[in-house]
């Protein structure tokens, strides 16, 4: 009677050499990246202590620059909430211009075609100064003419002033961000969609948005890590944001170098913050498409 052969014994994922191996290779690549962050941390250590020491042959007063980083420190809030309200903004214009320059209506692409075009050949602090001092001259003459109501519109606050022209400038540049990422959706999509009898808004609402979303995000987040920069410009209409209350305290006692660097210090760590929590969603959304 023939013997059955009997199993070959398994190894244990400990067990196995390629595992180990694989294991060794892993801590390797994880010990050469944390020798590289050491070292570059070390370098930014050093540039940080040359420049502080450069300061200080200026006649840097530090201590007045730590008795008051608290004023500037509360123009935070201020300058997250006009970059977040403004982006939400900017993203709905950039979505309805980036429909209207795929659009086949003539209306819709001149429409879209010359808000991109007036927006993005003019400064922006062209359009703060427009809207903050421009548009009340123009309710001024509504009022002149006896319509009071519509007058009212064209006043605007400082906060609401500089929202809308953050939100039309970036809303302007997300335009083709918003194009492209729409185009990035393969034409067979839309023509199985279509099969199923959607509508074009069913189409755009269950299709082609949540696989377009991916490729928009992340330029979504580099907008708004700028425009936390840009939100600088909106100082000039008196928003008590990061840069005014710098300046005013600047401007008070002749402390310029001091409070230019407390904002710019605050500028940079708001970046920094923003920068990984992008990188942070960007690994979540990758996840989401990993087999």
């Amino acid at each position: 009677m023939d013997e059955v052969p009997s199993p070959s014994p398994t190894l244990s994922p400990l067990q196995d050499p390629d595992y180990a191996v694989g294991l060794a290779l892993v801590r390797r690549a994880r010990r050469i990246r944390f020798v590289e962050t050491v070292k570059v941390g070390i370098v930014w250590i050093i540039l940080v202590a040359l420049l502080t020491a450069g300061l200080l042959q200026l006649r840097f007063d530090a201590r007045y620059l730590f008795q008051h980083a608290d004023f500037v420190l509360r123009g935070v809030t201020t300058t997250i909430g006009v970059s977040l309200i403004s982006i939400l903004f900017a993203s709905v214009l950039a979505l309805f211009g980036a429909l209207g320059r795929l659009s086949r209506n003539p209306i819709a692409q001149g429409i879209s075609g010359f808000y991109i075009s007036v927006i993005r050949g003019t400064p922006l602090l062209i359009q703060i100064y427009f809207i903050y001092l421009g548009l009340p001259q123009l309710g001024q003459q509504l009022e002149e003419i006896g319509r009071p109501d519509l007058a009212r519109l064209f006043t605007l606050s400082e906060i609401q002033a500089g929202v809308l022209a953050l939100s039309l400038n970036y809303g302007a540049y997300m335009t083709e961000i918003f194009r492209a990422g729409l185009q990035s959706v393969g034409h067979g999509q839309y023509e199985a969609a279509a099969a199923l009898g959607m509508t074009r808004w069913q189409m755009l609402r269950r299709i082609v948005l949540p696989q377009a979303i991916r490729v928009i995000i992340p330029d979504i987040g580099n907008q708004f890590i700028a425009m936390q920069k840009d939100s600088a410009l909106v100082s000039v209409m008196g928003i008590w944001e990061i840069t005014y209350r710098a300046n005013r305290l600047a401007r008070k006692d002749a402390k310029f170098i001091e409070m230019l660097l407390v904002a710019a210090a605050l500028y940079w760590i708001l970046t920094i913050v923003s920068s990984w929590l992008q990188s942070r969603l960007e690994k979540r959304m990758a996840h989401a498409y990993e087999r």
